[in-house]
């Protein structure tokens, strides 16, 4: 086991830690932001008015993204559902409107270079993620970003050494798959006794409350630096720290 230090705080005894990949050790605004345009444009060619509500829809204000928002926070499924809402209130049937906006999603997507190589690790994830590991600490990626780009990520930029990740499956209900949302994800991430979480929003923060040692907020990887509230019910005596460069986070004996 090991001793986790962060801003003063210390987390004593800890087996394992998972860590949130887009914003916290990826730096995906500006393709987040561009994608969101895309994703938009796509979907107005048919429907123009659409164009406002899209983008508050997605979280972002001119050319700022909300890190609490549903493009920096959701999954892609969750992005067509608000989507199609929106068309569906426009006149057309769920189906049709969830299907129109599939289609622009994956049009969106395929307008862009691949997300891998636009969204490089946060500066110094990779030796962090080493220093934890070389204490004995299990690292593990959790996302709602697809199963496919958290193993791009982790392969591409040799994030390593990585005992286990898991991104959201691209078209599945949320009842059918342990999302990290879902009330047993901790437990299905990992068994230790004894776990940190490390993210940067309020569902990585509402995770943590699940049973972990404490929670990690970390605030720099984006423009604007996320809000992190206590959600209502949670465990009021869960440590948590915020901090802006993963410098700032270290492992010891």
């Amino acid at each position: 086991m090991a001793t986790i230090r962060c801003q003063g705080q210390y987390f004593e005894n800890i087996q394992a830690v998972l860590f949130d990949k887009d914003g916290t050790l990826a730096n995906v605004e500006q393709y987040l932001t561009t994608l969101a345009k895309q994703r938009s444009h796509f979907i107005t060619t048919q429907i123009p008015a659409l164009q406002s509500d899209l983008m508050g829809a997605f979280g972002l204000q001119g050319n700022a993204l909300d890190p609490a928002g549903l493009m920096a926070v959701g999954s892609r499924y969750e992005n067509e559902i608000a989507a199609a809402a929106y068309v569906a209130a426009h006149g057309y049937g769920w189906i049709a409107a969830l299907n129109l906006v599939q289609a622009a999603f994956t049009q969106a997507e395929a307008s862009l270079p691949a997300k891998v190589t636009q969204t490089p690790p946060l500066e110094g994830a990779r030796p962090m993620i080493q220093q934890l590991a070389s204490t004995g600490l299990k690292i593990g990626i959790v996302s709602s970003d697809a199963q496919a780009e958290v193993a791009a990520f982790i392969e591409g930029y040799a994030i390593a050494p990585i005992s286990w990740y898991c991104g959201a499956a691209a078209t599945t209900l949320p009842a059918t798959t342990l999302g990290k949302g879902h009330p047993d994800f901790l437990q299905f991430a990992c068994q230790a006794i004894n776990t940190d979480c490390v993210g940067d929003s309020a569902a990585d923060f509402q995770l943590a409350h699940q049973g972990a040692a404490g929670f990690l907020g970390m605030t720099g990887g984006w423009q604007r630096s996320p809000k992190i509230e206590m959600t209502v019910g949670s465990n009021v005596n869960l440590p948590m720290v915020t901090f802006n460069r993963l410098s700032q986070l270290e492992a010891f004996n």
